[in-house]
């Protein structure tokens, strides 16, 4: 090879090194030489919609880890007698089954250490089969659906109550608090929204409602009108909406356009900022809709929390920034335990966990499922989320 071959060689490797360095792969350590920062490279991933009309939630869950990752990384942590230095690696999976199992398989070959995700409970179930299959620990922060812990995986946790928990106690709030009896449900047809609707169903039926109308619709409808018209004819007390809040914006105003005078509500897919914004404040007051959790600024480390996610990204908490931040400090813990961050090592140290977070005691049943989470009713009020009441497991 000439010199001048050689040169252009090693330019364009250089060239290549550079672009690879250019990738999603956020906070990672400085090069060799660089002192203090040196340290071995650690990648988690988060996976989430980042694009599209859920890009708000995807954004809020990565924001909640990357807050996570800068205050433990400024901490230098040793594990397995060395300094780590954790990075994140995130994967848009726009809210899309199909192209949550790409996601996840981009994550699997980065050789992410574990994965913080998926938000949407369809993306979350086929994403956690490729996981598995790795050896991959997946903490979701928002998956209700309770079919994502029922597959005989090792890999799959959760830190929110699933719909087994929040159905029932949204339909006891509408059986005693509303005093409805005549119930009309509608779903997304989701994993997430039908799951919802239907334990919702199930559970409102038990205590005496009638349900007058079950339908379904997609999460890419915004036009309900036909639905509705229906649904008006039956005269329901209260219409029960198993989705998330880009239908379930539309549809609220879309109901009060044909006069549905019907008490509205829905799961923590509406109970967001965003909710309001597309319903409009008007049209908005007065819905109810259950979240897991205690409400934020209730949250044993709400406040503080909250400030803090203020101050780094400049904007408020969407939604499960909390539980994705607490999500990062889980794994921490469970690498320290084994002293290593290996998966393998690792992984059953999750379901021992006894920690302590921003939401409060975590630890996870035998399937993954977060032990003793209560479930919180919130009602617009003033064009905001107030909270009317909090719902304990077995209360």
């Amino acid at each position: 090879m000439s010199y001048r071959d050689c040169t252009t060689a090693l330019l364009n490797m250089a060239v290549a090194l550079a672009l690879a360095a250019c990738s999603r792969n956020e906070g990672a350590p400085a090069a060799a030489g660089a002192g203090p920062a040196e340290a071995s490279a650690v990648a988690i991933g988060v996976a989430g919609p980042l694009t599209g009309p859920q890009a708000r939630t995807g954004e809020d869950v990565r924001d909640g880890v990357r807050l996570a990752l800068d205050e433990i990384n400024a901490t230098a942590p040793r594990i397995g007698g060395r300094t780590v230095r954790f990075s994140l690696v995130t994967e848009d999976d726009e809210a899309n089954p199909t192209r949550a199992t790409t996601a996840a398989q981009a994550l699997a070959d980065h050789k992410v250490i574990a994965v913080i995700g998926h938000v949407n409970s369809g993306a979350s179930i086929p994403a956690s089969r490729i996981y598995a299959d790795s050896g991959i620990p997946q903490i979701s922060p928002s998956t209700t659906s309770p079919a994502y812990t029922r597959q005989g995986f090792k890999t799959t946790f959760r830190l929110v109550a699933n719909d087994n928990q929040q159905g029932p106690a949204l339909a006891r709030f509408a059986l005693e608090e509303l005093h409805a009896k005549a119930l009309a449900v509608i779903d997304d047809s989701t994993a997430y929204g039908q799951g919802l609707a239907d334990t919702f169903t199930a559970a409102a039926r038990a205590g005496g409602a009638q349900i007058v109308a079950r339908e379904h619709t997609s999460d890419q409808d915004t036009d309900f009108a036909a639905i509705l018209t229906r649904i008006k004819g039956k005269r329901p007390d209260a219409i029960m909406f198993g989705g998330v809040d880009p239908q379930g914006g539309p549809m609220r105003r879309q109901m009060r356009q044909l006069g549905l005078q019907a008490e509205f509500l829905g799961g923590d897919g509406l109970q967001t900022p965003g909710f309001i914004r597309l319903a409009g404040a008007k049209e908005a007051e007065g819905v109810y809709a259950s979240g897991p959790g205690l409400p934020k600024d209730k949250m044993p480390g709400g406040p503080q929390f909250l400030e803090k996610f203020r101050g780094r990204f400049g904007r408020e908490v969407e939604d499960f920034a909390p539980m994705a931040y607490d999500a990062a400090f889980v794994l921490l813990e469970a690498m320290r335990r084994a002293d290593s961050t290996q998966p393998a090592r690792f992984l059953p140290e999750i379901g021992k966990t006894h920690y302590t977070g921003v939401i409060g005691p975590i630890a996870f049943d035998a399937q993954g499922d977060l032990l003793d989470s209560p479930v919180t009713v919130y009602r617009v009020h003033a064009g905001a989320w107030e909270p009317v009441r909090s719902i304990l497991p077995g209360h």
